[in-house]
Formats: C-alpha cells, sequence, structure tokens
C-alpha cells in the first residue's frame, strides 16, 4: 500500500503497516523519536495500521502534539501509582490539560489526601516510568467492559460506559469500547497513548483540589491531583518558576497584604473594597469614564432588577436562566440583570430614531449578577458581582465594518497603556443559539471582514460565539506568560430584532439597526485582579493608592515633613505620611513591603533646603529634590501614564 507524506511524497509500505513501521522506514532515527501518527489529520497510536492512500504524519517532540499526548500519558501513570499504594480507591477521568493534566480520584474515607503525599506518589510514578512499560490498546465489547469494571468496584467508569451507550445516535450504536493498559493498570480511554511510559521526561505533581463528579454539586466530591508533563526538565525547571511567580503574585494573597478587598461569606462571590482597593477601582473608572467620553460615548446608568418578561424578550431565559437570581415582587417575577444589553436597548426605543442619530454609543460600567456555582468562584477573576465596562452601539449596516474597527482600535490604546499586547479570536456560532443561520452568514462575514481590511492577525475558535451573535475576543499575555481573555466585541442581529428596534432612514421608511456589544476590560473585578498579577502588587504610579509616602528622620522633623505632604495633596498627589517613631530603615523597609512607588525621606539638610531625599521603590536612592522639581516629575509620570510597564520592559519586574 501506499500512503503520502507531508512534503506529497508517496511511501510504499506491506498492506496492514503501522505509523511505527512508517517511520522506521523513513529512517532509524525518526523512529526513535516517534511519538504517534496523523491519519488524514487525525492523531492516532504509532502502533494503529495505516489506511492505504492516508496521508500521514509522523508525530515528534518537535510536535505541537507531543505535550498533550505526554501529558495524557502521566495522567494514567498517576492512576496506576496512586492504585498501587491507595487500595480501595476508585478512578474516574484523567485527561491532558493546557499547562499539564489531573486525574480525579475517590479515595476511601479514611484517606484524606494532601500535596505532603506527592512525594511518595511521584516516587511509585518514576518506578513505572524507568521500566518503560508500553501503552497496548485493547478494543473490547461493551458487555466485556462492563464486567471488568464491575468486578474491580470501579463504578464511575461503569457509568461512563453506559452513559456512551445511552447517548450514543441509535444509527451509530456504540458496541465496543477501547482499553489501555500500561503495567499493571487498564483504564477506559479513546487514546492515543505514546508507545511507552519511558517518554514522559519530566513530571511534577503541583496540587491536589476538590471537584464534583460530572460537575455536578449534588454528585459525589472527588479528589483532583493536578500535575504536569514537560519533555525535557529545563522546561519543567522553567515552568515550576513561573507556578511560584504566579504563587506569590496571586491576587488574593496580595490584596490581603496590600489591604485592596475583602470576602465575607455573608455575601459569596462578591468582593468588599478597602480604601486602597476603591483608589485603584476610582482610578480605572476615571479612565474609562475620560476615553468613552473622548470617543463620542454617551454614559448612561439603568437598573438592576428588571421583569421576567424583559429576559424572555431578551432570549436569557432559555439560554441563561439557570445563571440569573429572581425574586418575587408583589406577585411579579423580577431578575437581577446578568447583562445590561436589555437596558440599553430601552433607552434607545425611548424615543423615534433617524439615520442621522446612528451610530448612538451607549457606555455603562454596569453591575450585573450572574451564579458562578461556589466551587468556581476564585478571589476577583470569578466573582458573582460584576461591573462591566460595558457598551452597546446602534448603527446601520454600512456603519458596522468602521464601529468594530473603532472598538478594536479602542481596546489596542487600554492594552497598550498596561503594557498588554493582545492577540484576537474570532468566535462563531455555538450549539445553543438564536436566531437564523443567514443571520449568522451576515455577522461572522461582517466580524472577518473587519478584521481583514485592517490587515490584523486573528485566530478562529469555532463553536464560541455568544448565543444571539458572533465575537472578537481579545487576549493578553501577562508579565510571566499567561494568557487571559479580556476584550469582547460582539456583533449582534437579533436583539433588535427581538425588540422590534427601527431608525428612519434617508427614504423615511423604517430600518432595522444593528446592534454592537463591546466590553474591553471585561470587568472591573477581574481587571483589578489580573492588573495585581501582572504588577505583583507594584502598580504604576497613576493607579497605586498611595503614591507617595512622606518619611521623617527624627520628631523634630514632623512639622516640615507635615508641610511636605500637604503640598503634595495640594498638587492632587496621594500621599501618607508616616510620624511614626520608629528609625527611618525601618520606615523604608515598610514602605518597600508596601510597595509604594515613592519614599520621601526629611531630615535636618532636607528641611534647611526645603528639599526631600527622593527613593523609589526597588530603585533605592534617587537623590535630593525641590518639592516643587518632585510635584512636576510625579504629575508628568501620572499624566501619561507611565510607571511600571515602561521601566520593567523586557524583564518580569520582579
Amino acid at each position: 500500500m501506499k500512503v503520502s507524506l507531508p512534503d506529497g511524497n508517496e511511501l510504499e509500505l506491506p498492506d496492514g503497516a503501522s505509523g511505527a513501521d512508517a517511520a522506521r522506514a523513513i529512517g532509524e532515527g525518526l523512529a526513535r523519536a516517534a511519538l504517534a501518527v496523523k491519519q488524514d489529520r487525525v492523531l492516532r497510536d504509532l502502533s494503529a495500521p495505516l489506511r492505504p492512500g492516508a496521508r500521514i504524519e509522523i508525530v515528534t517532540p518537535k510536535s505541537e502534539e507531543a505535550l498533550e499526548l505526554v501529558r495524557h500519558d502521566c495522567a494514567h501513570v498517576l492512576a496506576t501509582a496512586v492504585m498501587e499504594l491507595y487500595p480501595g480507591v476508585k478512578i474516574s477521568i484523567g485527561p491532558p490539560i493546557e499547562d499539564g493534566f489531573y486525574y480525579d480520584f475517590d479515595f476511601p474515607a479514611d484517606v484524606k489526601l494532601s500535596d505532603a503525599d506527592f512525594e511518595r506518589i511521584e516516587q511509585r510514578m518514576r518506578e513505572h516510568i524507568n521500566a518503560g512499560e508500553p501503552f497496548e490498546r485493547e478494543d473490547v465489547s461493551v458487555a466485556r467492559a462492563l464486567e471488568r469494571f464491575r468486578d474491580e468496584g470501579q463504578d464511575y467508569k461503569v457509568e461512563l460506559i453506559e452513559d456512551l451507550v445511552r447517548d450514543a445516535d441509535p444509527a451509530h450504536p456504540v458496541e465496543t469500547v477501547s482499553l489501555y493498559r500500561n503495567g499493571p493498570f487498564t483504564d477506559l480511554c479513546r487514546g492515543p497513548h505514546a508507545p511507552s511510559t519511558k517518554r514522559i521526561k519530566a513530571f511534577k505533581l503541583t496540587s491536589v483540589a476538590g471537584a464534583y463528579w460530572r460537575g455536578d454539586a449534588q454528585r459525589q466530591m472527588l479528589t483532583r491531583v493536578y500535575g504536569t508533563a514537560f519533555l525535557s526538565k529545563e522546561d519543567l525547571a522553567e515552568h515550576l518558576e513561573r507556578l511560584e511567580q504566579a504563587r506569590l503574585r496571586d491576587h488574593r494573597k496580595l490584596g490581603r497584604e496590600l489591604d485592596l478587598f475583602m470576602f465575607s461569606e455573608l455575601s459569596p462571590g462578591s468582593p468588599f473594597w478597602q480604601p486602597a482597593g476603591s483608589q485603584i477601582w476610582n482610578q480605572l473608572t476615571d479612565f474609562w469614564r475620560v476615553e468613552n467620553a473622548s470617543r463620542e460615548y454617551s454614559e448612561v446608568r439603568t437598573p438592576i432588577l428588571y421583569d421576567a418578561e424583559l429576559w424572555r424578550q431578551s432570549g436569557h431565559w432559555d439560554v441563561y436562566r439557570d445563571n440569573m437570581y429572581f425574586t418575587e415582587v408583589e406577585g411579579r417575577s423580577l431578575g437581577l440583570k446578568p447583562m445590561n444589553c436589555p437596558a440599553h436597548i430601552q433607552i434607545y426605543n425611548s424615543e423615534r430614531r433617524s439615520y442621522r442619530d446612528l451610530p448612538i454609543r451607549y457606555a455603562e460600567a454596569g453591575l450585573v449578577h450572574r451564579h458562578e456555582p461556589s466551587g468556581t468562584l476564585h478571589g476577583l477573576l470569578r466573582v458573582r458581582h460584576i461591573t462591566q465596562d460595558d457598551a452597546h452601539i446602534f448603527c446601520t449596516e454600512d456603519q458596522v465594518k468602521e464601529e468594530v474597527q473603532g472598538c478594536l482600535d479602542f481596546g489596542f490604546f487600554i492594552y497598550e497603556t498596561f503594557g498588554f499586547e493582545p492577540r484576537l479570536e474570532l468566535s462563531t456560532r455555538p450549539e445553543k443559539r438564536v436566531g437564523s443561520d443567514e443571520m449568522w452568514d451576515r455577522a461572522e462575514g461582517a466580524l472577518e471582514a473587519a478584521l481583514r481590511e485592517k490587515g490584523l492577525e486573528f485566530e478562529l475558535n469555532e463553536g464560541d460565539g455568544a448565543f444571539y451573535g458572533p465575537k472578537i475576543d481579545l487576549h493578553m499575555t501577562d508579565s510571566i506568560g499567561r494568557s487571559w481573555q479580556l476584550g469582547t466585541v460582539q456583533l449582534d442581529y437579533s436583539m433588535p430584532e427581538r425588540f422590534g428596534l427601527v431608525y428612519a432612514g434617508d427614504d423615511n421608511a423604517d430600518h432595522r439597526p444593528v446592534m454592537i456589544h463591546r466590553a474591553l476590560m471585561g470587568s472591573f473585578e477581574r481587571f483589578i485582579g489580573i492588573l495585581i498579577e501582572h504588577y505583583a502588587g507594584e502598580f504604576p504610579l497613576w493607579l497605586a493608592p498611595v503614591q507617595a509616602v512622606v518619611l521623617p528622620i527624627a520628631d523634630r522633623h514632623a512639622d516640615y515633613a507635615r508641610s511636605v505632604a500637604e503640598e503634595l495633596r495640594r498638587a492632587g498627589l496621594r500621599v501618607q505620611l508616616d510620624e511614626r517613631t520608629e528609625s527611618i530603615g525601618k520606615k523604608i523597609r515598610e514602605a518597600e513591603v508596601r510597595k509604594l512607588p515613592y519614599m520621601l525621606v526629611v531630615g535636618d539638610k532636607e528641611a534647611e533646603a526645603g528639599e526631600v531625599s527622593v527613593r523609589r521603590h526597588r530603585e533605592g536612592d534617587l537623590g535630593t529634590s525641590s518639592v516643587a522639581d518632585f510635584v512636576s516629575r510625579a504629575g508628568g509620570e501620572v499624566a501619561d501614564r507611565s510607571g511600571w510597564h515602561d521601566r520593567n520592559r523586557g524583564g518580569h519586574g520582579c
């Protein structure tokens, strides 16, 4: 038989040859490096027989699929070790994920696993890896697989198989399932896997957490063990360093240390902002307000509670009801808004609109509420009480491209301000959606045309659009290499139709406007959480809750220190005065721990000359300066929003 290679050449092989045979026919070096084979773009085991005429590609450690493959292998090795070390444990699922892998276990009641157990588990895993145990696939009948896992007491595997059979297309019933064996361990798995455990070069267990079976809070709580694996020890070491940086930068930890915000079980998933955190919030709000106004957005404010009929009309009732909060008031069902769009529609519909009025741009720092399961709440990054930097644009069909491009330009400006470099994704129609295919074709085409006309690179993210329209999502990478999705620009032909929105055209006839949903920071809560971690709590001067602290060396310098602080306040700087009877060294150290940008030390010399001795956080002594010169320096830094990312280009700023 013949198969075709990536370069277009054909390779002749014996009938029934496998991917391993193809690799060996090309060269012994490739055969040693081979991990798997892609047949017509589908990843398969190296031992799988090739189809005559297939286009094949040998997967090696240099291939983009290699990491996911090895991490999947490592999840199976983890389960192997855990089953040996903890008799009676039940296993569920163990997939590869973006930064590693996990496996969910149901341990006997007397076992409480913690990270203190990792060393023991890792040692057993290394034994199986060093043994070079092959991953062997076997396709067996459903009946035989069910019998096997029932005999072993593996109830979760039984449930998975039964669900596969139940949910199968009647035209294509499930008659067999695949099992993979490595050493003493056999798992229900679709595969593929590398040839043996020996291909796992470096791994580490990283954390343990609780996870409900099937993500259902009504089901059993399982123990999820997370780990990661890499193709070299150097790559693993680099990843672990990033994890350590992430731990040190955790916004929940820094939020407590810097007194930025707190949480209370009296209002789960809703941050309480301390004075310092409120300063950051207010600076972001001022930035948001000024920049929206400069782009001709009109700021509005709308209620948070609405008759349920509004949510039926908008479509949220059908597709988003489980994520909403409802209450009864005087016999009426009312719902807290999870999104601002239907509210802005009410403002648009409050009067007759003409084509001369369009585009109309409404912006709102809109408070919404969404029911996030308690197990998914995560500091500021996943909350129930959300303040979106939201906007909605009502425009004509001819204005769509320009308005979308304007939204993107606005987003690029915001991200540049914070030192972020965005990347774009075009997300298309999801399975659960409203509107006709013709509407979706038109909307997706309009967004793609806006991107291509500006020459912007983007990735296609099929099936991840909003239920009412496609969207362009804006992602950024922070200072330690983590990717975050922040902004979104969504094109909506559905809601104008549902709410009967019209404008009078130049022909005096009614026409349907197009609606653009736009948020660029995403939400103030999440954006601040990301900024805390990106900056490691060291905010640029314009955002810093306290911009300068005045430090008198001795009590006799207190009067002069007070006059300096007052002059700074009159100049609009946020300043504190540390009059404690502590040594100047201790005051400086504590100001450094608090990550205060400027420390102004005053003693005999400074008081006599009318100056301050300036120190910058992490930079140390900058010399003496008149108060007026310092005000000019700091004021300029605030005005152009310079600071952290300008001082730290090319480094992590730690």
